[in-house]
């Protein structure tokens, strides 16, 4: 399968940013807040292997060891500078494993795990039936999946405002809420449930959204991005299309889609799609989706 997206230039990117992400990502937080909130649907079950995917500064993962002293929590992520920043939020008083790793190869064995946790992970992945399954193989049969992601209404002003301006793509491509479930279908877990947040921030004007995406990594990944400087002509028409939406308070809006999806790894033997043959048992449109309000 070919990729739209450049698997280097997400590497490079969130490299470049791992110094500044923490400071820029008070979404990604509030998202990783509510992500982690779902990990109660253990109810009493000890994980004695939880797998932080796409771990970036290591929040989540200090969290994790946190809530389990004794299991074995493993930070991945594409980006080792990610991983070194990680390393100050695990100390002496609760150490979690560092691993520079592809979430599209995860160097683990098959069912060595029980949780999976992915937050802000996934919208970086083309292929995420490929994805789920590398998922499902480590996962022990009943394991628990929680991962999140941006839908496509994620930076449409923007998108919108570069479309009038250039003809080339400014903004990476998200999949839509039905394809995610659909991905989870393929790879054969079980009982998914998806549920999807709307957030609109704001900002004083375009240059101060860039400069934030940036610090965060969240740059234009595509392949068929513009591979030479965009030029003032273009943003400044850019500046001009967006400025319409300016509101009241005086401030920009931008919209950021969030899905979060939570499902369980099936008993052992139990097989995955292939080839075009679906062996789930429910449509992607049985799947229970609850929209939210920040």
């Amino acid at each position: 399968m070919t990729s739209s997206f450049d698997p280097r230039h997400v590497r490079r990117a969130f490299s470049r940013a791992a110094a500044s992400y923490d400071a820029a990502a008070a979404l990604q937080r509030e998202v990783e807040k509510r992500l982690l909130e779902s990990l109660d649907y253990l109810e009493d079950r000890q994980p004695q292997v939880v797998l932080d995917v796409g771990s970036g500064t290591g929040h989540a993962s200090a969290a994790m060891k946190k809530r389990w002293p004794k299991a074995q929590v493993i930070a991945l992520d594409l980006a080792e500078p990610m991983l070194r920043e990680a390393k100050k939020q695990a100390g002496w008083w609760r150490p979690f494993t560092r691993v520079c790793a592809d979430a599209q190869a995860l160097p683990l064995l098959d069912q060595s795990v029980d949780v999976i946790y992915s937050n802000l992970c996934l919208q970086w992945v083309e292929d995420l039936p490929a994805v789920f399954a590398g998922f499902r193989r480590v996962l022990k049969p009943g394991g628990l999946l929680l991962c999140s992601t941006f839908g496509p209404e994620t930076l449409i002003e923007l998108r919108d405002a570069f479309t009038q301006a250039d003809a080339v793509p400014h903004v990476s491509r998200f999949a839509p809420i039905a394809q995610f479930g659909d991905a989870l279908m393929m790879a054969g877990f079980r009982d998914p449930v998806l549920d999807r947040d709307l957030f609109t921030l704001t900002y004083d004007d375009m240059t101060a959204l860039m400069r934030e995406l940036q610090a965060i990594g969240a740059t234009n990944a595509r392949h068929d991005r513009r591979h030479t400087l965009t030029g003032r002509g273009r943003f400044a028409a850019a500046r001009a299309a967006y400025e319409p939406l300016r509101r009241e308070d005086g401030k920009l809006p931008s919209s950021w889609e969030v899905i979060y999806a939570h499902a369980w790894a099936p008993e052992a033997g139990a097989p995955i799609r292939e080839q075009g043959h679906d062996v789930a048992s429910v449509p992607v449109s049985a799947i229970p989706i609850r929209r939210r309000t920040p």
